[in-house]
């Protein structure tokens, strides 16, 4: 082979450009000037930008739920705690789409899988529930698939052991942990705690990789110890149900207070709810009748007008009211009891429940000292109890009152209060004469906060004394008799109003008193609203869960039994006016 003599090729022979090699090498300079300042930029003065485009990237901001505080009765048993609910979220665009494990996936969350494939369409989206607050095996299970952009969340689910017999008073939270009804909503602030947060770096698979800053560590919510007794509570509720059905009622509800400290023991409604299951619930099932509805109270506010003239001394308990004919025409109205009572005395009126008794002395009283009265007990006024909804009820201005109107005012028609309100106005008879704060929350040591004195301690006896007549032999409330113990108390029956009128057969039956009489320590209060089996009287539908309810709670009060073990009811009910 020759020798090849690249000197001699006329191509290497040839002679170069200077600024050719120049152009190179300026090429080449400015190539690294433009990348020593983007990397100025990035690093130096873009930095913040680009920070934040890789935290909206790849950082999250994890949310540390606290737990919500828990709810405990008055004697430290559960009645709402939290326990670990995981709940399911994915990042559309990373999810595997396997479609057995999506099956598998769809089935555990207990939904079609048309929908979790709907819900996983968007792939724009970063972020998407798929389910809040499973049970642990659940989430357990869901983790072992391994599916790819499907996560979890630790958060905490309420559990209401008691169920629907003290739902009106619990309430529940949402899945947010916000209280929405009963207890819940009104202690929110002191129950919900604060939750926390944490920031960290995810790779694309949503796994934590490094965290950023300090974490702020949540603070668990308050525990709190409501007034209620949850056996009392419980019957009450069993008691209610019972009657509600063998009445063929609408609804019903039931109060009982403690006489001396004003605690809530109980509070009642039926229909109710489950809080644990809340599908297909409607507004009639959520709606606490005792506090939120308000009714003409009929025949119970009878004690309450004789304690007005006793006070102000325009009668005695002796004072004799002529009631014959058994009506009393007033303007244009007719007012009648059920029977011509002829001559009663002021304790014969409340023992019979004449209406024309009622009114008579509703006339020696100005509408005035009625008003001030009323407004004193709590009608027409908002409870101060720490629960949503309590109503306000309805007592006009007395300078806007007719004489018919406050002659049926006088045996409870043109007013309106809840049945809370009623119960809690008869801590006036109870208590000597006092009306005491009602409260929904256990009292230290048990001491009640001061009350204001409406009625004198002598009153107040004599009261007492007419509505232990109006449940014994020849009362109207007979059947509120019970085993062991003196009661005393008052029923009512009032039309329901439909518009302006009141329908010809429609009825709320009430009954409302305490035990035991001498010195009370339970106030309850019943009512039952549009009875249906043929009966109707508050004496007759209301007066027996009252009784039943009365004994029960008085034996887990550990009260003794204050009378002989039979109670004297007769065999004919007597019919009340209403």
């Amino acid at each position: 082979m020759k020798d090849i003599r690249y000197t001699s090729s006329p191509l290497l022979a040839s002679k170069t450009p200077v600024w050719r090699s120049k152009f190179i090498v300026a090429a080449l300079a400015l190539a690294f000037i433009v990348l020593i300042g983007r990397a100025a930029y990035v690093q130096v003065f873009g930095n913040a930008f680009f920070q934040r485009q890789g935290e909206v990237r790849f950082a999250r901001t994890l949310d540390m739920p606290a737990s919500r505080g828990r709810i405990f009765d008055r004697n430290g048993l559960l009645l709402a705690s939290s326990v670990v609910a995981p709940s399911i979220w994915a990042i559309p665009e990373d999810v595997e789409r396997d479609p057995a494990k999506l099956q598998q996936l769809a089935k555990l969350l207990g939904m079609p899988l048309a929908d979790l494939n709907k819900r996983l369409a968007e792939e724009d989206k970063s972020f998407v529930w798929l389910k809040r607050q499973v049970d642990e095996p659940v989430a357990k299970q869901i983790a072992e698939l391994k599916i790819p952009g499907i996560h979890q969340r630790r958060e905490y689910k309420r559990k209401y052991p008691e169920g629907e017999a003290a739902a009106h008073v619990v309430g529940f939270a949402n899945v947010e942990n916000k209280g929405q009804e009963g207890a819940e909503l009104s202690f929110d602030s002191q129950l919900a705690g604060k939750a926390g947060s944490r920031r960290v770096i995810k790779d694309r698979l949503g796994r934590a990789v490094e965290a950023v800053g300090d974490d702020v560590p949540p603070v668990d919510g308050k525990d709190i110890q409501l007034s209620i007794d949850s056996k009392v509570q419980f019957f009450a509720y069993q008691k209610l149900r019972d009657a509600v059905t063998a009445q063929k009622a609408k609804s019903g509800s039931v109060v009982v207070l403690d006489a001396q400290t004003g605690e809530v023991l109980a509070l009642a409604n039926y229909p109710s709810y489950s809080p644990d299951d809340r599908r297909n619930l409607t507004g009639a099932q959520l709606r606490n009748i005792a506090i939120t509805d308000t009714f003409e109270p009929g025949s119970t506010m009878k004690p309450i007008t004789a304690a007005i003239a006793l006070e102000l001394g325009r009668v005695t308990p002796q004072t004799v009211i002529n009631t014959a004919p058994g009506s009393y025409k007033l303007d244009r109205f007719t007012i009648r009891d059920t029977h011509n009572y002829g001559s009663l005395t002021v304790e014969g009126v409340i023992q019979k429940s004449s209406n024309v008794g009622a009114l008579k002395i509703a006339q020696k009283l100005r509408p005035q000292e009625m008003w001030e009265t009323y407004s004193a007990l709590g009608y027409g006024r908002k409870p101060d109890l720490a629960f949503p909804g309590a109503a306000t009820g309805r007592v006009r201005n007395w300078k806007t009152w007719k004489p018919v109107e406050q002659a049926t005012m006088a045996y409870g028609y043109g007013l309106s209060a809840s049945l809370f309100q009623m119960a809690h106005s008869y801590t006036a008879f109870s208590h000597d004469g006092e009306v005491i704060p009602a409260t929904l929350l256990k009292l230290d040591g048990g001491t009640p906060a001061q009350g204001v004195r409406v009625f004198s301690e002598k009153n107040a006896r004599a009261i007492r004394k007419m509505l232990a007549m109006a449940a014994g032999p020849g009362g109207t409330g007979q059947r509120a008799q019970t085993v062991g113990y003196s009661v005393g108390g008052k029923s009512g029956t009032a039309h329901k109003q439909v518009g302006k009128g009141y329908a010809a057969n429609k009825y709320r039956s009430w009954f409302t008193g305490m035990a035991p009489i001498e010195s009370p320590r339970v106030i309850v209060g019943v009512m039952l609203d549009e009875p249906s089996n043929g009966v109707y009287f508050g004496g007759a539908v209301a007066a027996p869960v009252f009784s039943e309810v009365v004994q029960q709670t008085l034996r887990i009060m550990g009260v003794q039994p204050d009378v002989a073990v039979k109670p004297a009811i007769v065999a004919e009910q007597v019919e009340e006016s209403f």
